[in-house]
């Protein structure tokens, strides 16, 4: 089981770098806004993935509780300012 999770801990790091070109070098400003949103919940699951690997679920539940209403609440701020532009 461990094996598995470090499996998909790793898919999922390698995906993480993937949209993080996307958001590097994306078309637009909002193209660029959804990669980190998708990086910052990729990293979520790998912070609930860990949990699962070192047996404290409850820890890292906390942590990503915190880090998806930080990512949460960035997004939105980034949205607002970027209307506010217009």
């Amino acid at each position: 089981m461990i094996d598995f999770l470090y499996g998909i801990g790793f898919g999922l790091c390698f995906l993480v770098l993937v949209v993080l070109y996307r958001g590097i070098f994306g078309p637009g400003v909002y193209n660029r806004i959804a990669a980190v949103s998708a990086v910052g919940t990729k990293t979520l699951i790998i912070l609930l993935i860990m949990g699962f690997i070192y047996n404290r679920v409850d820890m890292f539940i906390d942590i990503s509780m915190v880090y998806a209403l930080l990512n949460f609440v960035g997004t939105l701020a980034a949205a607002k300012y970027l209307e506010m532009e217009k």
